[in-house]
């Protein structure tokens, strides 16, 4: 059986952007993704809502990556597929954050996970809309938020290439719900699902 583990923030836990609950196991993207993979696949979900990826979060060791990720990882030991989506809420205009801190907080998260990885596949983060700006996050998210969003799949197409490692945008194929701006809705939870699941039985 092989082992996938998905780690990210709320886009990975399933955040329902209409009413802020968790989308059940038949429309968030990673249950889906369970049953589409079926028998032969063990899938681990490990999203978490407000998880940064490359600064410390002073909501504690669960939000932090740096911190909360290693632990993860290392307590699952042999992982098949890393499937790593995390980098959204490191944009919140309060971290100020640089593409410098982007690439070396991802670069530290790859080189601690190849140990226990056979392969890690890359998801940038989503690239925000301009309703971020009049949703229930517009006081985390600004327009230099929605800036860099659109600049900072470049630091992992790049660093995917250094290592060797999968790329797999979903920005591609959708896009956040108009509701928030930054969560995708059930719609787009399915074809994540979809596209996803054809992409690892490819890669397998």
């Amino acid at each position: 059986m092989k082992k996938i583990l998905c780690y990210g923030d709320s886009n990975t836990y399933g955040y329902n952007p209409v009413d802020g609950s968790r989308f059940d196991d038949k429309t968030r993207w990673t249950a889906l993704l369970r049953n589409n993979l079926g028998s032969g696949y063990e899938v681990t979900e490990e999203g978490g809502c407000d998880r940064t990826g490359f600064v410390d979060n002073d909501k504690g060791f669960m939000f932090s990556s740096q911190r909360h990720f290693p632990k993860t990882i290392a307590k699952m030991k042999n992982v098949d597929v890393l499937i790593l989506a995390i980098g959204t809420n490191d944009l919140q205009f309060k971290y100020d954050i640089s593409f410098s801190q982007v690439e070396n907080g991802l670069e530290k998260l790859i080189v601690y996970a190849r140990n226990y990885a056979g392969k890690i596949v890359l998801i940038p983060p989503v690239i925000l809309s301009d309703n971020v700006l009049k949703g229930c996050f517009n006081y985390q998210f600004d327009e230099t938020s929605i800036s860099k969003s659109k600049k900072v799949g470049k630091i992992y197409s790049k660093l995917s290439k250094v290592y060797g490692l999968k790329l797999f945008d979903f920005n591609k194929f959708t896009e956040p719900s108009v509701t928030d701006g930054l969560h995708y809705d059930e719609n787009g939870h399915k074809i994540i699902a979809e596209k996803l699941t054809n992409f690892l039985i490819e890669l397998n």
